[in-house]
């Protein structure tokens, strides 16, 4: 639903997205927000800053659990060569101080320089 609202390429299911979303009752987690992330850069083929702000566009109309957590990833997402989940994983670690068990050097490496 979030895609189709995003890339308006079906206007009937654009705009029943649309009617969700102002209904007030959205809400979204982290895990559908990364198939976001993964299916607009995978198929189709958005860069990551374009990604990033869309995506953060999208959170205005919609609540999540762990927004500061999102916003820290979609920003660490658009800066940096790095998976979402990698960049999810550093929001817990910047916004919640969750320490990060992980063999990734580039995310070791992100998390010791901040």
């Amino acid at each position: 639903m979030i895609l189709r609202y995003l890339l308006n390429d079906n206007q009937e299911m654009a705009d029943q997205a649309e009617q969700y979303l102002n209904s007030e009752n959205a809400f979204v987690t982290i895990e559908v927000i990364a198939e976001v992330v993964y299916v607009l850069k995978s198929v189709y083929s958005l860069k990551r800053t374009a990604i990033a702000d869309t995506v953060k566009g999208f959170l205005n109309l919609a609540d999540c659990r762990e927004m500061d957590v999102v916003r820290v990833a979609l920003d660490t997402f658009a800066a940096h060569n790095l998976d979402f989940v990698d960049c999810v994983l550093y929001g817990y670690n910047r916004v919640k101080g969750i320490q990060i068990a992980t063999f990734d050097k580039k995310l070791l490496k992100l998390i010791a320089e901040h």
